[in-house]
């Protein structure tokens, strides 16, 4: 059941105002989920519910922080209570969870079979952004886009984008918080190396398949718990990689062939001159930018590698964690980049 109007509204009101209190010193990290406690059959009950108030939310949060753990929320007697905690959520409750102070995020739990859950909008103090669902209309959106937006990517279906692979790398990446440079490139093509620096100090031979080999596994075997947990620890090892200064490699079918990489110029090519930056939020227009303007070495040489490499895309995390994929144009003849930040958090 979806909450109305005024549910959503109190909802986010006492989570914004949580989000301002510290608990022995530590920001709360609170997860709320709209679900009747019948809806969870595997729950922690509380034999007395609480008051939805911040005080109760930051006395809570430690407990909870966790992730995958939502405080569940349901009226009673008119009035909104936090009844219990669960990790098991009907596809598409309502979930509005505190990411920092005064920045929370509205998201829908996955469908069944689906470990993604969407996000809605972004509040981040005065700024509201509402996530456009019609992103996808852009005619040179690239897969990985349609993968975080929840769509059925474009490109090569075996390239993982049905279990969400990208978009978990992409906010594994983000998460580490150092920074860091993936670059997708085709399976069986060794054009991106005239944009690379050789030797490349972390080449790997062969390249490294085993996240390939986890995608690649029997359906029956993937509804077990174990093998979610092993895609997660190779998702984030694989992540983990892009910490290491310079470019990580992987192919569009995620095979790792190598990390560490320098980005050049490729022979032949023009340096690049524009961009073209998006963001998939209602009411924002893309804009053209120079280069600079994208921020430093990273972004720079992503770009190029981009415009460089036409079939391979370039997904950039920044050291304060926000987030932009860059491909090229062929109907614009650029290189666009597009922030994501919203679709991660």
């Amino acid at each position: 059941m979806l909450p109305d109007v005024a549910t959503i509204e109190a909802m986010i009101d006492v989570a914004f105002w949580a989000s301002l209190r510290r608990e022995e010193g530590y920001v709360p990290a609170i997860s709320l989920a709209y679900i009747a406690p019948e809806q969870a059959p595997v729950a922690l009950r509380l034999e007395r519910p609480l008051p939805l108030a911040p005080q109760w939310l930051t006395r809570l949060s430690p407990a909870v922080e966790r992730p995958g753990v939502h405080l569940g929320v349901w009226r009673d007697n008119g009035e909104l209570m936090v009844w219990g905690a669960t990790r098991k959520l009907p596809p598409f409750s309502f979930v509005l969870e505190v990411i920092a102070p005064g920045l929370l995020v509205v998201k829908h739990s996955p469908v069944e079979g689906s470990g993604k859950f969407m996000n809605v909008a972004v509040f981040e103090g005065e700024q509201i952004k509402i996530i456009d669902q019609n992103a996808q209309a852009l005619a040179d959106c690239p897969g990985v886009l349609f993968s975080l937006l929840g769509l059925e990517a474009n490109g090569n279906p075996e390239a993982g984008a049905g279990e969400g692979v990208w978009i978990r790398i992409a906010a594994s990446m983000r998460r580490h918080g150092r920074g860091g440079s993936l670059l997708v490139v085709p399976s069986g093509s060794q054009e991106w190396r005239d944009s690379i620096l050789h030797p490349v100090t972390y080449a790997l031979d062969p390249s490294f398949t085993g996240l390939t080999d986890l995608l690649h596994k029997d359906p029956a075997e993937r509804q077990l718990g174990r093998w979610q947990e092993a895609l997660t620890r190779a998702i984030d090892a694989v992540a983990g990689l892009t910490a290491v200064d310079g470019a990580m490699i992987l192919t569009d079918r995620v095979e790792l062939l190598a990390f560490g990489a320098k980005i050049v110029r490729r022979r032949g090519f023009a340096q690049v001159n524009r961009i073209v930056v998006s963001e998939p939020v209602q009411g924002v227009q893309p804009v053209e930018v120079e280069p600079s303007a994208m921020g430093g070495t990273r972004h720079l040489s992503a770009a190029q590698f981009t415009h460089d490499q036409r079939d391979a895309i370039a997904l950039i995390a920044s050291q304060d964690r926000r987030f932009t994929v860059f491909a090229w144009s062929p109907c614009d003849e650029t290189v666009l980049a597009h922030r994501i930040d919203a679709l991660l958090m």
